[in-house]
């Protein structure tokens, strides 16, 4: 094996048959930089400085993990590894020293060897293979809401009471689709990636009007860092809101957009009830026309031609929009509240450089599991199972619970279980810590 040191200017892949250069974590974080980007995998080190824009998940997704050790961030997004192997295999330019430990920094080795044999045991126990029964019901009791709000229209006239019976079932069709087309972009229902993405496609564009690349764009960006400022979009929201430790730098630099000791309360206004019917349609068009995503267009321009057209003759136009409005505010207060009550309580702030386990840990908490619960939030009241196996269908979260509940005790780590309405207030409890927080540090640095 060849010496520690840098490869010459850009030499590309490393050259079939020939020893491959060794390097150092010292060396390897001097490449986190836009247009050079290295990470490592198994050991391995790759350029993937030109390559990040071809990534699938997108450049900003694999490039959040410049200059790491992304092996497990890379089992946990691929369903064939193999397969994947053979498109890094031509940005492979070296390997660790023998002498460099697998991960940079302070990081717990144990830990990281003690989750990826947890990763093991659940793949040896089945954990990823999905359900058919399972999905299809869900599919299958989503199309049927849908049937049955137009029927009340249709059967009993577009009177106030059948009409927001018939937004409601659909708000519950629209955050059901939110889940079922979740699982299909983390590809964890069929065994092909393909037929994950155009089923996906089909709810999240003929069932939703929402495009999947941007979904997944945004998302997967969520998973790899999860409430770590300008790498996960979901917490990068100020200045409307501050969160985690945004609070004490706005404080200290004297900034004050908005009443941010107030912000608990200003969020029922403007969090809630508009954020899928205003930034998600707003930023989901945007994306779709500025990445030419022309076949996500087609697929939302189906779902709208299908719910106006469908209502149209009972409604009006002004009717018709009324209507939609309404099923998109009841559903984003389904978005919101679901979503966030795992994450926005959790520890929130800039980049760590944590291992995979401790970092998703850190960031997610699970709310007390029932019949009804389960259904209602899409599982997603397991997150701390989820966000260490995104892939894992959500029917198997129970399974693996145990045995991530004995990682956790045998080092030290919480696992944190909320009542359901506990994780509700706590959104707001945690809004209103930050903006004091804010005002503290305003007032008195």
């Amino acid at each position: 094996m060849g010496g520690v040191g840098e490869p010459g200017p850009r030499e590309g892949s490393a050259q079939p048959g020939a020893p491959l250069p060794t390097f150092s974590w010292e060396q390897i974080r001097a490449h986190d930089q836009p247009g050079d980007k290295w990470l490592v995998i198994e050991r391995r080190v790759y350029d993937i400085s030109r390559w990040a824009q071809r990534h699938p998940g997108g450049s900003r997704l694999i490039g959040h993990h410049g200059a790491e050790d992304a092996t497990d961030a890379f089992r946990a997004f691929h369903q064939d590894l193999n397969f994947v192997r053979k498109f890094l295999q031509p940005l492979l330019i070296g390997e660790l020293a023998p002498e460099e430990p697998s991960q940079d920094g302070p990081l717990n080795a144990q830990l990281v060897e003690d989750f990826r044999a947890l990763h093991q045991a659940a793949e040896d126990m089945k954990l990823f293979d999905a359900s058919p029964t399972f999905f299809a019901f869900l599919l299958g009791h989503i199309l049927a809401m849908e049937v049955l709000a137009w029927l009340l229209i249709y059967l009993l006239g577009p009177g106030w009471v059948p009409s927001a019976l018939a937004a409601f079932i659909l708000a519950i069709s629209q955050a059901q689709s939110w889940c079922l087309q979740h699982d299909l972009g983390h590809a964890s229902i069929f065994k092909k990636s393909r037929w994950n993405h155009v089923a996906q496609k089909f709810v999240m564009g003929q069932l939703k009007g929402f495009s999947a690349h941007w979904w997944n764009f945004r998302h997967f960006q969520h998973h790899a860092k999860p409430n770590i400022f300008h790498k996960d979009p979901d917490v990068t929201v100020a200045p409307v809101f501050l969160l985690g430790e945004s609070s004490v730098e706005y404080g200290k630099k004297k900034r004050r957009y908005l009443p941010y000791n107030q912000q608990h309360l200003y969020f029922f206004l403007i969090g809630p009830p508009l954020l899928t019917l205003v930034n998600f349609e707003v930023e989901n068009l945007a994306y779709m026309l500025v990445c030419m995503q022309w076949a996500d267009l087609l697929w939302a321009a189906s779902f709208y031609a299908r719910f106006f057209l469908s209502y149209l003759p009972f409604y009006g136009v002004p009717g018709v929009l009324l209507f939609f409005v309404a099923v998109r505010v009841l559903e984003s207060h389904w978005f919101v509240w679901i979503t966030q009550m795992n994450h926005i309580p959790k520890e929130i702030g800039h980049e760590k450089h944590r291992d995979w386990a401790s970092s998703q840990l850190a960031a997610t908490c699970n709310v007390e599991p029932s019949l009804f619960t389960n259904w209602f939030s899409g599982h997603l009241n397991f997150q701390i199972e989820h966000h260490l196996f995104p892939r894992m269908p959500r029917h198997n979260y129970s399974r693996v619970a145990p045995l991530v509940k004995s990682l956790c005790a045998k080092h030290g780590l919480s696992y944190e279980v909320k009542p359901f309405l506990t994780a509700l207030v706590d959104i707001v409890r945690s809004l209103k810590k930050s903006g004091d927080i804010w005002l503290d540090a305003y007032l008195h640095q």
